[in-house]
C-alpha cells in the first residue's frame, strides 16, 4: 500500500508542481526547458494522467445515481475521447518536431492545442461540481493547460522567427490565409483560433455519426450526466433511494392485501414501507457484506443500474398493480435469500427484524 501511495503521489503531485515551475521559468527566460525531467513532466501530464483519469473515472461507467457516476455521458463520450486524442497527438508532435509545418498544417496543430485548453478548462468546471473535484482537476487539468500554453507561445515565436529569416511559401489562398492568421498579434490570433475551432468541433461529430454521435454530442457529453458541474440530469435521481433494494422497494408500494406490509422503516432519513420481502432482502445483503465484502461491492455496483432503470420509468413503477407484479416476481428470490440467511446466520430473524430501524434503535439492539 505504501508503494502504491508513493506512486500515486508521484503521478499526480510531481507533474503539477513541476509544470507550475516550468511555466514561470518560461515566462522569465522566454524559452522552453530542454531537460529530461521536463520531458517526463510533459509525457506524464499530457498522456499518462489523462489516460489514467479516463480509465479510473469514466471508461465503462454509466450514469449512476447511487455510485460513482460517469464523468462524460456514456452515449456521447466518444467525441470527447477523440478530442483528447487529437490534442495529445498535436502536443507529442510539437515535442519532437524540428521545423515548422506548412502554414495550413501548422494552423491545424495550433487549433488542436487550443482545443486541449478549452476542453480542460471546461473539465475543471465540470469536476469542480463534485465533492472532491478540486483533487482531480488541480493536479490533472492544470498541468495540461499550463504546458499547452507554453507550447502555443513557443510556436508563435518560431513562426515570427521563421518569417523574419525566410519567406515561407504560400502556394494557395488557404496557405496564405493560414500564415496570415498564424502571424497575427497574440491578442487577435487566439480569439480567431477559438472561432475557427467551432466548425472543427461541429465537424467531428458528423464524422462519427456511424458510431452514434450527434451534432451536439460535445455539449451533451457534459450535460447528460449526474452530479457534476455541467450536469443537467440530477433531477432524475430525486426518486432513487440509494443503498436500498429497488425492486423490493417498488413491490412494497403495491396493494396491502398483496404485499402485506409489516411496519414502517427509515432509510436515509426518510420513512419507507417495509414488507417482509424488503427486510429479508436487506438482511441478506448485510450478511453478504459482512462475509464476502468484495462480492457485495461487485453485486451492489451492478444492482445500482437497476435503480437507474426504476427511476427512469418511475411513473410506471409507481402504479400499484405494477408493484404487485414486481412483488410476486421477487418471491422466488425472497425464498432464496431466506434460505441463505437460515443456513449461514445463527440468528436470522434477529437480523431481519433490525433492518431499516432508526439509527438509535439499531445501536441499542446491537449493544444488546
Amino acid at each position: 500500500m505504501d508503494v502504491f501511495l508513493l506512486l500515486l503521489f508521484f503521478l499526480l503531485v510531481t507533474p503539477f508542481v513541476s509544470s507550475v515551475i516550468y511555466f514561470f521559468r518560461f515566462l522569465v527566460f522566454e524559452e522552453e526547458s530542454k531537460s529530461v525531467f521536463f520531458r517526463i513532466t510533459e509525457f506524464l501530464s499530457i498522456v499518462v494522467i489523462p489516460v489514467f483519469f479516463l480509465i479510473s473515472f469514466d471508461f465503462g461507467k454509466s450514469n449512476d445515481c447511487c455510485g460513482d457516476s460517469a464523468v462524460f455521458s456514456p452515449g456521447h463520450r466518444l467525441i470527447i475521447y477523440v478530442l483528447i486524442f487529437l490534442y495529445m497527438l498535436a502536443y507529442l508532435i510539437s515535442m519532437f518536431r524540428k521545423n515548422l509545418f506548412p502554414p495550413f498544417l501548422e494552423l491545424l496543430l495550433n487549433l488542436f492545442l487550443i482545443a486541449g485548453i478549452v476542453l480542460n478548462i471546461n473539465l475543471c468546471i465540470h469536476l469542480n461540481g463534485d465533492e472532491f473535484g478540486i483533487l482531480l482537476w488541480l493536479p490533472g487539468n492544470m498541468p495540461v493547460i499550463l504546458l499547452i500554453t507554453i507550447k502555443l507561445i513557443a510556436h508563435h515565436k518560431m513562426i515570427l522567427a521563421e518569417t523574419e529569416e525566410n519567406v515561407i511559401a504560400t502556394d494557395s489562398f488557404t496557405e496564405y490565409v493560414s500564415l496570415w492568421i498564424l502571424k497575427l498579434n497574440p491578442f487577435l490570433k487566439y480569439p480567431v483560433l477559438l472561432v475557427l475551432l467551432i466548425p472543427v468541433v461541429l465537424l467531428l461529430p458528423l464524422c462519427l455519426l456511424v458510431f452514434g454521435q450527434k451534432p451536439d454530442s460535445v455539449i451533451r457529453a457534459f450535460t447528460d450526466t449526474y452530479k457534476h458541474g455541467f450536469s443537467k440530469l440530477d433531477y432524475q435521481c430525486d426518486n432513487v433511494n440509494c443503498g436500498g433494494h429497488f425492486l423490493c422497494s417498488v413491490g412494497a408500494n403495491g396493494h396491502k392485501s398483496v404485499v402485506k406490509p409489516v411496519r414502517y422503516g427509515e432509510r436515509n432519513g426518510r420513512k419507507i414501507i417495509c414488507t417482509r420481502q424488503l427486510l429479508i432482502s436487506n438482511a441478506f445483503e448485510e450478511l453478504i457484506s459482512e462475509r464476502l465484502p468484495s462480492a457485495h461491492h461487485f453485486i451492489r455496483q451492478r444492482y445500482n443500474v437497476v435503480g437507474n432503470m426504476v427511476h427512469r420509468y418511475y411513473k410506471v413503477f409507481s402504479v400499484k398493480f405494477v408493484s404487485d407484479v414486481v412483488y410476486i416476481l421477487m418471491k422466488p428470490l425472497e425464498w432464496f435469500f431466506l434460505l441463505i440467511l437460515y443456513s449461514f446466520d445463527s440468528k436470522p430473524e434477529n437480523r431481519i427484524a433490525r433492518q431499516y430501524l432508526s439509527k438509535m434503535i439499531n445501536i441499542k439492539l446491537n449493544k444488546n
